[in-house]
């Protein structure tokens, strides 16, 4: 299942670690921004799916990114943190979070679970062992 994905992080290393993987499995890279201003200017791109840090070179801008970058753009939005309890019960429009590290599997699973979700799929599995999902799952673009 092909599908366009952001990458929103600041750390290099784990950014371009995050890129080399998502490519490995098919699928398209957009960018990866470091903070709020390059994460927005890429989400105007139509990125399918957006990975998303918490704490990001201009502060913990994590969450609201996520939550502009699904109400301006309609991005499905998964935060990718090693800080998933700074997001509480969850962020307006995020589907969940992924712990760091993840490895490649759980990353692979993840994006082909929020790929599903976007795509209207009937019959979803369940969302993947790694991913906490916020709320219910719901089944259209």
């Amino acid at each position: 299942m092909a599908g366009r994905i952001l990458i929103v992080e600041d750390e290099i290393i784990v950014a371009m670690d995050l890129e080399a993987t998502l490519e490995d499995f098919g699928f398209e890279t957009v960018g990866i921004a470091a903070d709020k201003a390059s994460a927005l200017q890429l989400g105007a791109t139509n990125p399918d799916v957006a990975l998303v840090d918490v704490n990001l070179r201009d502060g913990p801008t994590g969450p609201e990114i996520g939550a502009r970058l699904a109400r301006d753009f309609g991005v499905k939005v998964v935060f990718i943190t090693a800080n998933p309890r700074m997001l509480g019960d969850g962020v307006s429009g995020a589907i969940g979070v992924l712990p760091k590290p993840a490895d490649p599997h759980s990353i692979l699973q993840t994006v082909e679970y929020i790929l599903g979700l976007k795509s209207g799929q009937n019959h979803m599995p369940a969302p993947p062992p790694a991913l906490t999902v916020f709320n219910a799952p719901q089944n259209h673009a």
